[in-house]
């Protein structure tokens, strides 16, 4: 009998089309003898969908033509109904479109890797794949992130954060407790957004006036850290659980300026000439679209660094999934400081494009088995909370008097 997946993608997220890429590439990978494959679209307007139309890239170019083609849906607020639901007929009549097994999310972002969709599908009791809400939350958000690896006795670059109506109020102010801490260069991030999405790097107070405001557009609190002058990065996967986890093989992502941009990622827009770039998973019309997801980035694969510096890569990589509660696969990304050696964690994706199987197929773990065992820890996680106590089975209105 087949397992019922449903894929979901896309999200109220500036990350929604590199989400559809995503899972255009899970899909195409997932053995279909073993799985019953459900699309289901969350469009930028918030609705969701399902249908065959979703699985054509193609149509993504004219919204509107294919979501009339499609199903809208949804899950009802009852633990443990794992139905899909949508309303059809003149009197919308409710309609099961589908019974889901488990859920396994490829969606990137704001309202969608940070621990948003992870709860709701944890209040409605359905399994799904990667992180809970805790680590997607904590992976998402760049402050809470380093402030926990860095009590943790794991390396990150110094750094200083505030809000957006600190900003609005004293930008002065902000610029002085900047200046006071960091040297220029520094670099400007939005704290919760993904794919390079709002990054600037500032030499001088003008620029970081300017980095600062780009952020503000797409979070209420930024954060600013210290730029290394010679920077190598080194991206490595991890999956599995607390317990057991292993790394993926290390990559150099190739940039083609001074930081790792969104058109470097999805756009092919890397260093040119860039020796040792290989792929892993195929899209599935992908290049109709002109981007294979974080597949299309130039890399240098496996990563020319020493090996004790690859090991201790991989122990931060691990070592980072474990203190953040991770499980299923995250991606770290890492920055070498080329001067003196040391070796600073980044960022974690616990949601990363293209699930990291560039990394996984060079490491010798086809896509499909990953995506295997990362279905098979959504069901052993499920029934590891179910034993979990939730009630005390008392009534303590129904005790006093």
């Amino acid at each position: 009998m087949k397992i019922t997946v449903g894929v979901l993608f896309g999200g109220r997220s500036v990350e929604n089309e590199i989400s559809v890429v995503t899972a255009s590439q899970v899909i195409e990978s997932m053995d279909k003898d073993k799985y019953e494959i459900v699309p289901i679209y969350i469009a930028k307007s918030g609705k969701w969908y399902t249908g065959s139309a979703l699985l054509d890239l193609k149509r993504y170019r004219d919204m509107p033509s294919l979501l009339k083609d499609c199903t809208e849906v949804y899950f009802k607020s009852i633990y443990g109904d794992r139905n899909l639901y949508s309303n059809s007929g003149l009197f919308h009549s409710q309609k099961v479109v589908a019974k889901i097994d488990t859920i396994l999310p490829t969606l990137h972002g704001t309202n969608c890797e940070d621990g948003t969709l992870q709860g709701v599908l944890e209040v409605i009791g359905i399994p799904y794949v990667g992180c809970n809400t805790f680590a997607s939350a904590n992976g998402m958000d760049k402050i809470s992130m380093k402030q926990i690896l860095r009590d943790s006795g794991i390396s990150v670059v110094d750094f200083v954060w505030f809000s957006d109506k600190e900003w609005d109020e004293s930008r002065k102010g902000v610029i002085e407790k900047i200046e006071k801490k960091l040297a220029y260069p520094v670099i400007v991030k939005p704290a919760n957004s993904g794919s390079s999405v709002g990054i600037s790097p500032a030499h001088n107070e003008q620029e970081l006036e300017g980095a600062i405001d780009n952020a503000a557009q797409f979070t209420t609190r930024i954060i600013v850290e210290r730029m290394l002058s010679s920077l190598k990065e080194v991206n490595c996967s991890v999956m599995g659980d607390y317990y057991h986890c292993e790394a993926s093989e290390c990559e150099v992502p190739l940039r083609s300026g001074e930081i790792l941009s969104y058109s470097d990622k999805y756009q092919g827009g890397g260093a040119k000439g860039a020796k040792g770039a290989k792929c892993g998973a195929k899209v599935a019309g992908g290049s109709k679209l002109g981007s294979k997801g974080m597949s299309s980035l130039k890399r240098e694969l496996p990563a020319r660094i020493p090996q004790t510096t690859t090991e201790l890569v991989k122990d931060y990589a691990i070592r980072t999934f474990k203190t953040l509660g991770c499980e299923g696969l995250a991606r770290v990304d890492l920055m070498i400081d080329q001067e003196d050696g040391r070796v600073y964690v980044n960022e974690i994706n616990t949601i990363p494009g293209s699930l990291s199987s560039y990394l996984w197929d060079y490491t010798g773990v086809p896509f499909s088995k990953v995506i295997d065992r990362l279905i098979e820890r959504s069901f052993e996680r499920s029934r590891e909370e179910s034993f979990k106590v939730v009630d005390f089975g008392g009534n303590i209105f129904a005790s006093g008097k």
